[in-house]
């Protein structure tokens, strides 16, 4: 077993659902933690609790992956990925796991009657903010020769499912960069991993269906999902195999769930 003890694990979309999860179970075992997300308030609320329960070392970077150069906003100019990994303070620079989750899907609409900025909303996180972390990232991976890519795709990318169509699209995008990463890094020591989950009882149908709470909690209506911190703990095992063990995919679904459209319900 690899300890993750004072490894620097950088998890992207880190205040709620998956990422959450994954921050609490690699602070228990004394990682030093980067939370990146967008939501400030979540983020040092979850550094609060982190550093009371686990005495853990945290840097907190309120962040829209989407953003690779930053930009001029209401209440300021924005940093990017880009400028934010290379500034980030030394004790912090040479990140070691980097936990690509941030991610969301949005409506559930026949192609032809789809909204454009749902479309871009999940392309531009699903897809190229994974990129830009990774591209930030990795390259110090190669140089320093050693480090760890978990990205977090979906049953999504595996099977398609009718009103699906763009977010599984981004999905089994996923799938193919976490494969075509693994083959440049083939020679170094750097590990590829993706944990591609099934249903999960998170905010992830809240945000699909735009804030409306009732028709979200119909999907998890019958059957028993997968929590968070069940994702979680299948991303902590591919992070402490030992170090010439690379586990590459992971498909997890609910006893419930049979296939991207298949359920138990009682």
């Amino acid at each position: 077993m690899f300890s993750v003890k004072d490894q620097i694990v950088l998890i992207t979309g880190a205040s709620s659902g998956i990422g959450k999860a994954c921050a609490q179970l690699f602070a228990q075992a004394g990682a030093k933690l980067i939370l990146v997300a967008r939501r400030q308030q979540l983020l040092e609320q979850l550094a609060e609790q982190l550093s009371k329960d686990f005495s853990c070392h945290l840097h907190v970077i309120c962040l829209d992956v989407c953003d690779w150069r930053g930009s001029a906003s209401a209440k300021g100019n924005r940093s990017g990925v880009q400028s934010a990994i290379n500034n980030l303070p030394e004790p912090w620079s040479a990140v070691d796991i980097l936990v690509n989750n941030a991610g969301l899907s949005r409506g559930l609409d026949k192609l032809h009657e789809g909204s454009i900025q749902d479309w871009e909303e999940m392309i531009d996180t699903n897809i190229k903010g994974l990129l830009y972390m990774t591209r930030a990232l990795v390259s110090g991976m190669v140089s320093r020769g050693k480090g760890h890519v978990i990205n977090i795709g979906s049953i999504a990318g595996h099977q398609t499912y009718p009103g699906g169509n763009v977010y599984c699209a981004t999905k089994a995008a996923v799938r193919a960069i976490s494969e075509g990463l693994k083959q440049d890094l083939l020679g170094t020591p750097v590990r590829v991993s993706s944990v591609d989950p099934g249903m999960v009882e998170t905010d992830f149908s809240k945000v699909r269906f735009h804030g409306d709470t009732e028709r979200a909690q119909k999907v998890y209506q019958g059957l028993t999902p997968l929590t968070p911190e069940d994702v979680a703990d299948v991303v902590f095992f591919c992070a402490t195999r030992p170090l010439h063990v690379n586990i590459s995919d992971v498909l997890m679904i609910p006893t419930d769930q049979a296939s991207a459209t298949l359920f138990n319900r009682q």
